[in-house]
């Protein structure tokens, strides 16, 4: 084990902004961290820090001789009219052959491996420099944020890449399942400070949540005998007989010291419109085709949504998930078919084109009275703004001068407000962080009328989808399953498409081998064709051992969820790596004897 990074002592602020007060923290070269902290802590100036992009105001990053980084760009590394197979020979300079074996560990293969980068799509761009980084043999690769506005797909094929890479890997994400399916340690920037936790991030948030409670508590029982001994004081210090009781006293309340406790920004409570429940179709389409005055996207659509449902739009990028939902609330127009919406259908929506089109004279107060239901008092109308970040001065602003972002958030609020039975969201949780985000989902949980989202975010839409509609090969359909029966299809999927790449590679190597020895073997004729008894017997010895190591592992996680002592938690996540180091290997030996 190397120590690739080692940070001592940083220091690092803009103007009356503090970001890095003392951080210190060690990257070593057999460890994927998850990097977490609110939104402007600092996690992306400590990135570029550590690329030498800018310098600390005081302290040291002290680098290993043989440190090769590997960071995700997030602009565009492509040259004018390259291919994906031109830019990864030129940014690797490894051979084409080479280049072609990598690029197919991510699915780019033919006219998008040969054709022009820049037609492709971002997360289909975003492969082919997932590809150049593997190429380049990093040992330590820096992402930051590298799943935004990736589809599922990538997603998933972006966490095999991560898990079957050697080297170490410091991932900057709001994102917790691709968190937890990738780092097995946890870095955490709050107040200034680096704090590495020997666990996943789920048991790091549990663990941080259980600290914050014993130190409320603490700091309860210091504060309630700090007024004991004032008491004492204040009653026996004039008197001569108490004089000296009262000062010994004093000391003893000069030493009594509270424990600081991170007050992040207050957490969001999101309160989605209060509507009656409602039974039967809340929208039809029957014979629909989507898209655009030159393009058809999908056509043949023939989808039934109930009331009541939370229902997923998912699919690949470029599949057409934007585009239904645009023709579902009518800022497209049909291709051919209809859209038909129940009676008394009130439906809000949360899209980028919609919050582009804000009256820019407006203020965000002004806005959200205007779109509160009549009857809602101005508190409620603030207490709405506060929990999408709109506080005190930031409520007057003119929504001219809002980001972005601000004015999706604001878009938000404005829905929240609002009296709406059917809530149509694109991407709700691009521009809010993660504790905004669970507040939100809290809120579509208890929302009784209909929700239909697209989101990239798995997490929410695990929580939040009782539904699914697929786009896929130009049309879309109701799914038959839950989210996660669909996250379990692509994922068979993927894993397939590996299957079927190493049985190509095994069967070519076994090909080359019988032309060399000059044996051809006949199927169904020969008796090494037959499955070898011990062979299957070796299988069944390796699955049953991989069942006991998974079972030895649980015991262990669960373990550690309870543990509160961090050096009996690193105790513990060393023998749960070791476990996951044999089942690796269990699995390894597994597939060769199946594949003998």
């Amino acid at each position: 084990m190397a120590v690739l990074l080692q940070i001592r002592n940083a220091h690092k602020s803009y103007g009356d902004q503090i970001l890095l007060d003392g951080a210190e923290a060690t990257i070593t070269d057999d460890k994927k961290v998850g990097f977490i902290g609110r939104n402007g802590a600092g996690k992306s100036t400590l990135l570029r820090v550590l690329l030498g992009d800018e310098e600390l105001d005081l302290g040291e990053v002290i680098r290993h001789p043989r440190l090769k980084i590997g960071y995700l760009r997030q602009h565009d590394p492509f040259q004018p009219g390259e291919s994906a197979m031109d830019f990864l020979m030129r940014d690797s300079d490894q051979p084409d052959w080479k280049c072609g074996e990598v690029a197919g560990q991510f699915e780019i293969k033919g006219d998008f491996l040969h054709g022009p980068v820049a037609a492709l799509s971002g997360g289909w761009q975003t492969r082919v420099k997932l590809s150049g980084l593997l190429l380049n043999e990093p040992n330590l690769l820096l992402l930051d944020e590298p799943t935004n506005f990736l589809d599922l797909r990538t997603q998933l094929l972006l966490e095999n890449f991560l898990r079957s890479f050697r080297s170490a890997c410091l991932i900057v994400s709001h994102d917790r399942a691709f968190l937890s399916a990738t780092c097995s340690e946890t870095l955490d920037l709050t107040r200034g400070k680096l704090t590495m936790y020997p666990g996943k991030i789920g048991p790091f948030l549990e663990y941080q949540e259980q600290r914050k409670e014993h130190d409320m508590r603490a700091n309860a029982a210091v504060v309630a005998k700090q007024k004991q001994l004032e008491r004492f004081i204040n009653k026996n210090r004039a008197n001569a007989n108490t004089a000296s009781q009262a000062r010994s006293k004093k000391k003893q309340l000069e030493r009594l010291q509270t424990t600081e406790i991170a007050s992040n920004e207050p957490t969001a409570v999101i309160i989605a419109p209060a509507v009656e429940p409602r039974q039967g179709a809340a929208a039809r389409c029957v014979d629909l085709a989507i898209g655009y005055p030159d393009l058809v996207v999908a056509k043949g659509i023939n989808l039934e949504i109930e009331h009541g449902e939370r229902t997923a739009i998912v699919g690949d990028n470029g599949q057409g998930k934007t585009t239904l939902l645009r023709t579902l609330v009518g800022s497209l127009d049909e291709k051919a078919g209809h859209v038909r919406w129940g009676h008394h259908c009130k439906i809000g929506v949360y899209a980028q084109h919609v919050y582009t089109t804000l009256d820019e004279n407006d203020t965000v107060l002004e806005y959200l009275e205007y779109k509160a239901i009549p009857g809602t008092t101005n508190q409620q109308i603030l207490a709405v703004a506060g929990s999408l970040l709109f506080r005190d001065a930031h409520i007057h602003k003119k929504i001219k001068v809002l980001s972005g972002g601000e004015r999706a958030r604001l878009c938000m609020a404005g829905i929240l407000l609002g009296d709406y039975n059917i809530l149509v969201l694109d991407e709700p949780g691009n521009h809010l962080d993660v504790e905004t985000v669970e507040a939100l989902a809290e809120a579509l949980l208890k929302f009784k009328g209909t929700v239909i989202f697209t989101s990239h975010d798995r997490h929410f839409m695990k929580r939040i989808a009782s539904a699914v509609i697929e786009v896929r090969d130009g049309c879309a359909k109701n799914y038959i399953g839950n989210y996660d029966a669909y996250l379990y299809s692509v994922s068979h999927e993927i894993d397939e498409g590996y299957r079927s790449r190493n049985s190509d590679s095994v069967a070519k190597s076994r090909r080359d081998g019988e032309k060399s020895s000059g044996k051809a073997i006949k199927s169904g004729n020969s008796p090494d064709a037959r499955p070898d008894r011990k062979v299957q017997k070796q299988i069944k010895a390796a699955e049953r051992k991989i069942k006991r190591l998974e079972e030895e592992k649980k015991v262990y996680n669960e373990q550690m969820l309870a543990c509160h002592d961090p050096a009996e938690a690193m105790e513990l996540h060393k023998k749960i790596e070791a476990i996951s180091a044999e089942i690796t290997a269990s699995e390894d030996l597994w597939l060769e004897l199946t594949e003998d």
